[in-house]
């Protein structure tokens, strides 16, 4: 196993070591100044007193914190700020200070004062976020470290990775373990290597919702999630070989664990081995008899291998045991329509575009079963849909976005009437 021990993302220090980059970035960069315009109302014998002493606790504020004075550095940069309101820099290093002392309440406000000035930037909302995330406030967690990203962390790689890792653990809160299985994936693909970023992907692909901090030295199932998360990791780095090599042990040695034989099996179905991808899918169900995701995986094999048969009995049983699930009324109506059905392979198309508004292949596909019902304008319609849909997954996905289970590519265009 490859081991990078750089926790760059998982300590507080780590953070607070891009804080000069950043901040020169962010503020200076931008146009932004140390002192705020006076204004211009306030009687001007009253202005220098003011500026004077701002000026001076400000400075004494910065030397306290490059001495290491924590707790004075925080109460010379709240004075200064009682005087200067809207200094952003002192906003800045007021919250990364609190961050540094596990103050995450208090430093959340600093960094959404920061956020609120200079609102172009994306470095203060990741932070907010970070914050937040200490403070298990997930919700909110997610849509202000999204809302970062979007705006950029003022190229920062190592801020840029911090940001993703915390995706992916919200992703494994929210329970959309795909989205955080490819997250966290990309983490490893780059050569990071933690031990919580391993335990992060075992938990991802044995769909679990929890976070590394609670698979402890004592958590009873620690090492299959472990020995989970290494296979992934090999695989996400293209390591084939030792990818290979754990996932066959790991379905050796806990074959009934719940997801083991799931996961085996997607990965196997990553690597092209349908045949040995349907095994275990077929073992995943013999240990969990309502597993509707095995069930799906299998009938898009059947598809795949032209057996629209066979594999609708797996895609109808799928459906009744998840109904919301939209992967499975994409891959029945894909059956159905093989299989010449195409009056309810359009009524389970159009179900899947209504659970899944954004995917492109559900409208490549309606686009083929309008044409074969000589629905021209819905194919016409379908595949403007298909086009403009693929152009914004493409944008999406050049600003990091992951698309979570993501929908078979098995055909490149819609066929035109």
């Amino acid at each position: 196993m490859r081991s990078d021990r750089r926790n760059l993302w998982f300590g507080k220090m780590a953070l607070l070591l891009l804080v000069g980059l950043v901040f020169v970035q962010l503020v200076l960069g931008q146009g932004g100044s140390r002192r705020r315009a006076t204004p211009a109302s306030q009687p001007v014998e009253k202005q220098k007193p003011v500026a004077a002493d701002f000026d001076k606790i400000a400075a004494r504020a910065a030397a306290a914190r490059d001495a290491d004075k924590v707790e004075e550095a925080i109460t010379l940069y709240r004075q200064a700020l009682s005087l200067q309101p809207g200094w952003v820099e002192g906003w800045w290093f007021l919250g990364t200070l609190y961050y540094d002392v596990n103050k995450f309440g208090e430093a959340a406000p600093a960094f959404k004062q920061v956020a609120q000035i200079q609102v172009k930037s994306g470095a203060p909302w990741v932070m907010l976020g970070l914050c937040e995330f200490q403070l298990e406030r997930y919700d909110e967690a997610f849509n202000h470290i999204r809302q970062g990203r979007e705006l950029g962390v003022v190229d920062n790689p190592e801020l840029e990775r911090v940001m993703r890792y915390h995706e992916g653990l919200l992703y494994l809160v929210k329970g959309d373990f795909e989205r955080a299985q490819q997250k966290l994936g990309t983490l490893s693909y780059q050569g990071l290597s933690t031990e919580d970023l391993i335990i992060a992907l075992g938990l991802s692909v044995l769909r679990m919702g929890m976070l590394p901090k609670q698979v402890d030295i004592n958590y009873r199932d620690r090492e299959v999630v472990r020995r989970a998360g290494l296979a992934e990791h090999f695989n996400a780095q293209r390591n084939v070989s030792d990818a290979t090599r754990e996932y066959e042990l790991l379905a050796k040695d806990f074959s009934t664990f719940p997801n083991v034989q799931y996961a085996y099996g997607r990965f196997l179905l990553s690597s092209r081995d349908n045949d040995g991808a349907l095994m275990a899918f077929q073992r995943e169900i013999q240990n969990s008899p309502k597993h509707s995701l095995a069930r799906m995986q299998i009938a898009y094999i059947k598809l795949l291998d032209k057996e629209p048969t066979e594999g609708l009995v797996y895609a109808e049983e799928a459906a009744k045991l998840n109904a919301r699930l939209p992967l499975v009324h994409y891959i029945l109506g894909r059956l159905l329509f093989d299989s010449g059905q195409n009056v309810r392979a359009i009524q389970e198309l159009e179900l899947a575009g209504d659970l899944r508004p954004d995917e492109p292949k559900v409208y490549f596909a309606l686009a083929r079963a309008y044409a074969k019902a000589n629905r021209k304008e819905d194919a016409a319609k379908a595949r403007d849909m298909f086009t403009r849909l693929n152009q914004k997954a493409s944008e999406a996905e050049a600003r990091g976005d992951v698309r979570g289970e993501t929908l078979p590519n098995d055909n490149p265009v819609p066929d035109k009437p």
